[in-house]
C-alpha cells in the first residue's frame, strides 16, 4: 500500500511506471491502491467544482459565509468526484473496449483516477487565490475578473490539460497501444459526455 502512495506523486514525474503497475488488476493489487484512488477522486472532485460556474456565482446574494462555502466545496466536490469516477470510468471503459481492450472496468477507473492527480494538485493554487481575492472568487464582478483572475484561470486550465495528457499516457501504457490508438480512445471517452450534454440541452 505504501508503494501506491508514493506512486500517487510519482505519476506527475514518471507516469509510465505507475500506469504499467496498473496492469496488475488482481483483487489484492486493487485493494492496495484503493485508498490513494479514493483520495485522488475526492480531491480532484473538489478541485473541479471550485472552478465551476456554480462556484463563481455561489455568493452573489451574500448568503454564504466562508464556512458554508468550504463545506459546500467539500461535500459537492466529493460527490461530483465519485460520480465522475464511476460515470467517466464507465465511458472510458466503453471507449477502450471499442478499440479492442480486454481490460476491466475497475482498471479503467483506476487509470482515470491516477490521470486526475493534476486536477487534485490544482488545489495548491487556492490558498494564493484566496489570499489575493478572498470572497470575490465566489461572486460576480469581484476583483478576480481582471488580468490576475485570467492568469489563474489559465493555470487551472493547464492542470486539466495535464490530466488529459496523462490519461492518454495511461491508456497507452496499460494497453501497450500506439499513441494514435490511445489518443483516439481517450478522445472518444472525453468528447462523448460533452456531446451528450449538448444533445440534451437542445431537446
Amino acid at each position: 500500500m505504501r508503494d501506491w502512495w508514493l506512486r500517487t506523486l510519482l505519476v506527475l514525474q514518471r507516469p509510465r511506471p505507475v500506469f504499467a503497475a496498473l496492469r496488475d488488476d488482481s483483487r489484492e493489487a486493487a485493494a492496495d491502491r484503493a485508498e490513494p484512488v479514493l483520495l485522488i477522486v475526492l480531491l480532484a472532485g473538489i478541485g473541479a467544482v471550485l472552478v465551476s460556474p456554480t462556484a463563481a456565482h455561489l455568493n452573489d446574494d451574500g448568503s454564504f459565509d466562508p464556512l458554508v462555502i468550504a463545506v459546500w466545496a467539500f461535500v459537492v466536490g466529493s460527490l461530483n468526484g465519485l460520480f465522475a469516477y464511476f460515470a467517466l470510468g464507465a465511458v472510458l471503459f466503453g471507449a477502450v473496449k471499442a478499440f479492442g481492450s480486454q481490460g476491466s472496468y475497475r482498471r479503467s477507473r483506476h487509470v482515470l483516477a491516477f490521470a486526475a492527480v493534476p486536477i487534485a494538485l490544482s488545489l495548491v493554487v487556492w490558498p494564493v487565490k484566496l489570499a489575493l481575492y478572498g470572497g470575490d472568487l465566489f461572486r460576480t464582478g469581484g476583483r478576480d475578473t481582471g488580468a490576475g483572475g485570467a492568469f489563474f484561470d489559465l493555470i487551472e486550465l493547464a492542470f486539466f490539460v495535464w490530466s488529459a495528457l496523462l490519461l492518454v499516457v495511461g491508456v497507452r501504457t496499460v494497453h501497450g497501444w500506439t499513441w494514435a490508438r490511445a489518443a483516439a480512445a481517450c478522445a472518444l471517452a472525453l468528447v462523448a459526455p460533452v456531446l451528450l450534454v449538448l444533445l440534451v440541452q437542445t431537446l
